[in-house]
C-alpha cells in the first residue's frame, strides 16, 4: 500500500445517490465549482446505484439516507456486504433530523455524512476529511483490515487478536463488536459470540445486522422466544427480512408463544407493500396451525378491502366454523353460494350446518344441489345417510 499514490480531491470518481434531480444538480454544481473530482456518476435510488457502482469503479459514494425502492442505509448495507465493493468511502446526505439515526446505524461502517442544507464549504470539508482519513487510515481501521486478512486465510484466532487491537481504539463500535462475536462463533466459542453480539446492539440501538445474527442463533439453540424479540426489532428497523418473519412466526405459534408471532406478523404486514397478498400467507399459516382469532381480524380487513373476493369470504366462514360461530359461519357460506356457482364445498359447508340447527329441508336441498353437480360425492352421501 505504501506504493500506492494517495487519492486528491480533484482526481476522485465519484456516484451521487439520490432521488431528487434538484438536489442531484445543486451537488454537481457545486462539485464543480470546488473542482472537487474528475468524474461524476448518478442514481436516484439505492438499487439503481449498485448497479452503477457493480459496472465502473468509484473513490467516493454520495448517498441520500431517504429514498424509495431502497434507501441510503439498506445500499450502505449491500455496499459493505460486497467483496468488491467493501471499502469504497461512503458519505451519508440526512436532514438534520435524521442525524442521530445515521450516526447509530453507519458508526464506522459510514466515512461520513452530510446535513441538508448542503454548504459549498461543508460538502469541501466533509469529502477532503474523508480523503485524508483513507490515505491515513485511522488505527481501528488498519486493524480491522488486518483481521480481514486473517480470517480470509483461516486464522480466526489471528483476526480476533486483530479486532480487540481495534476495539481499545473504538471501545464502543457496534461493528467491531459484531464481527468479534462472529469470529467466536467460527471457533465454537458460542458463548462469547453472544456476548459481543448483546453488546453490540446494547450500544447500537439500530444496528440491524448484528439484531439478525443473535435472532438466527437464538433459532439454531431453540431459544424462540428470544429469537422472537430480536426479529421483532429487526422488522421495526428494516423491510429488507421481511420474509424471515414469516418463518418464525409460524414457529412461534407451533410453540405457543402467540402475542410474539401476532406481534411480528402485524409488523410484516405492516412493512410490506402488497399487505393484501402477505395478509393472506399469514391468514393460512395460522389457520394451518388452528389459530383463528387473529386471522380472523386480518379477513375483516381484507374483505373490506376486497368485498368481492369470494375465496376471502369463505375463509372467514371456515374460521367462523372452526372458532365456534356456526350462524357467523352460515352467513359467509351463504354469500359465497349466492355469488359463485358450483362452489361445492361451500354447498356442503351449508348443508352441514343445517345439519346441526336441525333443518333437515334446507340441508337436504343443498345435498340436492351437490349431487346433482357431483353423483358421486361422498361426503354428501354420507350426510345424507344421517337423515
Amino acid at each position: 500500500m505504501d506504493n500506492i499514490a494517495p487519492l486528491q480531491v480533484r482526481d476522485l470518481s465519484i456516484l451521487i445517490v439520490d432521488d431528487m434531480k434538484s438536489m442531484r444538480l445543486t451537488i454537481r454544481k457545486m462539485l464543480k465549482d470546488l473542482k472537487i473530482g474528475s468524474k461524476l456518476r448518478f442514481a436516484e435510488n439505492g438499487k439503481e446505484g449498485m448497479e452503477v457502482l457493480r459496472g465502473d469503479h468509484f473513490d467516493l459514494a454520495m448517498i441520500d439516507w431517504n429514498m424509495p425502492v431502497m434507501n441510503g442505509i439498506e445500499m450502505l448495507e449491500d455496499i459493505r456486504n460486497d467483496a468488491e465493493l467493501r471499502d469504497l468511502p461512503v458519505i451519508m446526505i440526512t436532514a438534520e433530523a435524521e442525524r442521530e439515526i445515521v450516526a447509530q446505524v453507519a458508526e464506522i461502517e459510514i466515512d461520513g455524512y452530510l446535513l441538508k442544507p448542503l454548504t459549498p464549504q461543508s460538502l469541501e470539508t466533509r469529502i477532503s476529511n474523508v480523503i485524508d482519513r483513507l490515505n491515513n487510515p485511522e488505527p481501528a481501521k488498519v486493524h480491522r483490515l488486518n483481521a480481514r486478512e486473517f480470517e480470509e486465510k483461516g486464522d480466526f484466532y489471528g483476526a480476533i487478536d486483530e479486532i480487540k487491537k481495534a476495539l481499545v481504539h473504538k471501545p464502543s463500535a457496534s461493528r467491531l463488536l459484531r464481527e468479534l462475536g462472529l469470529l467466536h462463533f467460527k471457533i465454537q466459542k458460542n458463548q462469547i459470540g453472544e456476548k459481543c453480539l448483546l453488546k453490540a446492539v446494547s450500544l447500537n440501538r439500530q444496528d440491524t445486522v448484528s439484531r439478525v445474527y443473535l435472532a438466527d442463533y437464538y433459532l439454531k439453540t431453540d431459544q424462540l422466544e428470544k429469537a422472537g424479540k430480536y426479529y421483532l426489532e429487526v422488522l421495526s428497523l428494516s423491510r429488507r427480512y421481511n420474509d424471515r418473519g414469516f418463518d418464525i412466526g409460524r414457529n412461534l405459534l407451533k410453540k405457543g408463544y402467540r402475542s410474539t408471532a401476532f406481534s411480528i406478523f402485524s409488523k410484516v404486514i405492516s412493512n410490506s407493500k402488497k399487505q393484501s397478498e402477505v395478509r393472506d400467507t399469514i391468514i393460512d399459516i395460522c389457520f394451518d396451525l388452528h389459530e383463528y382469532e387473529f386471522p380472523k381480524e386480518l379477513l375483516e380487513k381484507s374483505i373490506r378491502e376486497n368485498p368481492s373476493n369470494y375465496d376471502l369470504v369463505y375463509k372467514a366462514g371456515l374460521i367462523a366454523e372452526s372458532s365456534g360461530d356456526i350462524d357467523g359461519a352460515l352467513d359467509f357460506f351463504l354469500k359465497v353460494d349466492r355469488h359463485v356457482r358450483g362452489h361445492l364445498k361451500c354447498k356442503y359447508n351449508i348443508a352441514n350446518i343445517y345439519y346441526q340447527k336441525s333443518k333437515f329441508i334446507q340441508a337436504d336441498d343443498y345435498l340436492n344441489q351437490i349431487l346433482r353437480i357431483d353423483p358421486g360425492h361422498q361426503a354428501a352421501l354420507s350426510l345424507r345417510r344421517l337423515f
